[in-house]
């Protein structure tokens, strides 16, 4: 049973999620043959000052100077 996890940060609509998850199954269907049934996919949101790209935080948490 194949599992997915994805790390986003946190903002994106259901819609947008809901695609994501359709089209990452199916990718996983087409490219080693799982069935469908079998897919997994955890999607973990995180605060964007939860997330840094070369040292720097994508932002501050609200209310921080």
């Amino acid at each position: 049973m194949p599992i997915v996890e994805i790390t986003l940060i946190e903002g994106r609509s259901f819609t947008a999620k809901e695609r994501l998850v359709k089209e990452v199954t199916e990718a996983i269907v087409s490219s080693i043959g799982a069935p469908k049934e079998a897919v997994r996919v955890i999607l973990r949101e995180v605060p964007p000052w939860h997330f840094a790209v070369a040292g720097e935080f994508k932002s501050k948490p609200p209310g921080d100077p």
